[in-house]
């Protein structure tokens, strides 16, 4: 039975060390890829949520948009104005950045001559 085992292994003396080589490549791609793009989003996020204030136009994930009234004593959910005289209490992780984004993006402006 061991000699089966011996004949379906490599020459150990041939490849080890660029299968190791290769499987270092292998998890910095997926680092450069996956891993820090991700955190990065999550540490943008995170500070959007910390620096908003009364009176920033916000949208929340499930698309209501609206104007922070007041930020609450708890610093984990803010009055939301929807309406005038109309609102909401919701909590911070509720907003979306690239939406809060978008609303705020400066409108282009083209001169024409």
């Amino acid at each position: 039975m061991l000699q089966v085992f011996y004949l379906l292994s490599a020459d150990p003396k041939s490849g080890g060390s660029v299968q190791l080589l290769m499987m270092g490549a292998i998890m910095l791609v997926f680092y450069m890829f996956m891993i820090r793009p991700q955190a990065k989003k999550a540490k943008m996020q995170k500070t959007f949520l910390n620096e908003i204030k009364k009176g920033d136009k916000v949208v929340t994930i499930a698309g209501i948009h609206g104007v922070v009234n007041r930020v609450n004593d708890d610093n984990t959910t803010i009055q939301l104005e929807t309406n005038p005289g109309s609102y909401m209490k919701i909590e911070k992780s509720a907003i979306s950045l690239e939406w809060s984004q978008a609303l705020n993006k400066p409108v282009a402006t083209t001169e024409t001559k």
